[in-house]
């Protein structure tokens, strides 16, 4: 006889290790999620035909040893860091081929500009991937993602290191791009189920870190490795790099998931107790996978052009990404066209880049101390507004290091100016950035991982275009005033946090994308910002329909 627990009541906790929550809930008729044989073979939830069904609703108890939340902080920072590498190594493999445009251009018999198109090609995926693999990730889980992508970019380096002409470098480092796109948009997602809203600073610090220190070690290691070992070596140790980091990433880092965790631990206990209530957020979502995940993969899309936010951060991130690349190449320009240096000694002059990068993540534990000091103001619950002040302290940084660098040039000048201009650049690029991805991660934490895709998105193709057009910009300007240029550019979007801390507020309020404007209550007893999409382990066990619908699962609201 079937054990029916009225609605309102919860059901008694089922498994040994009481780390199960159950919400008991009986559905009418009309209110019945559709479920199908397909659905069935994808793991959801087995086809029924009974009228008010009751469905226990599987969560994460408090305390539970299986919410990635709860586990220890040691391996929350030993999979941070993995991550963080992942990025590193990603952000090198962009950027180390700069060093010998040169030996790509005699091989092949093409011209520079065509030379450089692989590097730009490389950037493209970058925008491209995270559009498919960020929402994936969100039906599928942040692990398979990883693996799957981090051994197609592997395999794809090997044609590239012994590519026969310019074609087969170009397609090759196109699908490089996209596959090694995966996990600098995955990162975000990742310390999100990790970290609790107040811990995220840090640990985003370090991840922050990786998009830019990597690309000024780049063209370091590969300046000097270029010039004793040709161009084809530069492809040889992405290969060793990005081959441990995938091992270390597919056997040593679990899922992260939380909906990927209980959807397992759901059809665990179907099968262990033949009943097919057992059910999870997301299996009672009632619209066929199908169309979940082409609503998954259009979501950063609605994002970017529909979300004020999302777009003007993200074209922030776009101006500070392109002057990056625009690095790889006036540097040269400045370095060895003008003074006669060679790759590896250009290469050096990337440090100071590297050095202020590594600076803002120092004082990453001071941003995190002030922002712990704005949670208890606000009783737990601060503004995500409350993460653009460093944004807007340090977006001065990187103009002023651009004037430096554009009237320090002179040929005739020495290399001192221009090169410890990138101090205060690099100082000034971290913060930001830190800043933007807090700040994007608290206004969607439900929907973290598309609303970075859609910022890198618009950052990639915009870093792959200005490779292109950089030296003309250049050739047309003058170096000092094509430098001046940028400074003005960098200028120009420092009001971007300015606006946001005076109407970010209001705009996330009318936004039905944004977290808190879909009608979560404001007023829950929750000191964690996730806590109000339906993930707080301490929430009733007993639910109304209409709660039951807004917490199916923290990402399936498009």
């Amino acid at each position: 006889m079937e054990d029916r627990t009225p609605t309102g009541s919860p059901a008694p906790p089922y498994d040994d290790n009481n780390t199960t929550h159950y919400a008991s809930i009986i559905l009418p008729d009309n209110a019945r999620p559709i479920i199908t044989d397909k659905q069935t073979k994808l793991g959801g939830v087995p086809p029924v035909n009974t009228t008010g069904l009751e469905y226990k609703l599987v969560t994460f108890s408090p305390n539970d040893p299986d919410d990635p939340k709860n586990w220890s902080k040691a391996f929350k920072w030993y999979i941070t860091m993995i991550v963080a590498v992942t990025c590193f190594v990603v952000a090198l493999c962009s950027s180390i081929v700069t060093s010998d445009i040169s030996g790509v251009q005699q091989s092949f018999g093409v011209s520079h500009e065509v030379a450089l198109v692989p590097i730009s090609v490389f950037v493209v995926g970058f925008g491209v991937g995270p559009m498919i693999f960020a929402p994936l990730s969100e039906v599928f889980g942040r692990r398979i993602i990883y693996a799957s992508t981090l051994a197609i970019a592997v395999i794809f380096i090997i044609p590239c290191a012994v590519a026969e002409n310019i074609g087969t470098l170009i397609v090759c480092r196109l699908i490089d791009g996209i596959a090694f796109s995966a996990p600098m948009t995955l990162v975000g997602g990742t310390l999100a189920d990790l970290w609790r809203n107040e811990e995220r600073g840090v640990p985003m610090a370090a991840f922050s870190a990786a998009p830019f220190i990597g690309p000024a070690i780049g063209p370091l290691i590969g300046g000097f490795l270029s010039d004793a070992a040709g161009w084809r070596w530069l492809y040889w140790i992405q290969l060793i790099f990005s081959g441990v980091i995938w091992i270390l990433i597919t056997f040593t880092v679990p899922e992260t998931y939380a909906p990927t965790i209980l959807a397992s631990r759901a059809k665990k206990l179907r099968q262990q107790t033949n009943d097919p209530g057992h059910v999870t957020q997301d299996e009672l979502d009632p619209r066929p996978m199908k169309e979940r995940i082409a609503i998954f993969l259009i979501r950063p899309f609605q994002l970017l052009f529909r979300e004020l936010i999302v777009f003007l951060i993200s074209l922030y991130m776009s101006v500070l990404y392109g002057l990056l690349y625009m690095f790889f190449v006036a540097y040269p320009i400045i370095f060895e066209v003008r003074k006669g240096y060679s790759s590896g000694i250009t290469g050096l002059m990337f440090i100071p880049i590297a050095l202020g990068v590594i600076l803002s993540a120092v004082c990453a534990p001071l941003v995190n101390s002030h922002y712990l000091k704005q949670v208890a103001k606000y009783n737990g619950k601060p503004p995500a507004e409350v993460r653009l002040i460093p944004m807007m302290l340090s977006c001065w940084f990187v103009p002023i290091g651009l004037f430096i660098f554009a009237w320090s040039s002179y040929p005739h000048l020495t290399w001192v100016g221009p090169c410890l201009a990138g101090l205060p650049v690099g100082f000034g690029f971290l913060f930001l950035y830190n800043a933007a991805n807090n700040y994007l991660v608290d206004s969607y934490q439900h929907q973290a991982a598309s609303a970075l895709a859609a910022k890198t998105c618009i950052r990639s193709f915009w870093g792959a275009g200005v490779v292109l057009f950089t030296e003309q910009m250049y050739d047309k300007m003058g170096d000092q005033w094509a430098s001046t240029f940028l400074a003005f550019l960098g200028l120009a979007c420092c009001g971007i946090p300015f606006l946001f801390w005076k109407y970010g507020a209001q705009i996330r309020k009318s936004s039905k994308y944004a977290y808190g404007g879909d009608g979560e209550d404001s007023s829950s007893d929750s000191d964690d910002v996730e806590k109000r999409a339906g993930r707080d382990p301490n929430i009733p066990l007993h639910h109304d329909l209409e709660d039951l619908r807004r917490a199916r699962s923290y990402v399936s609201n498009p």
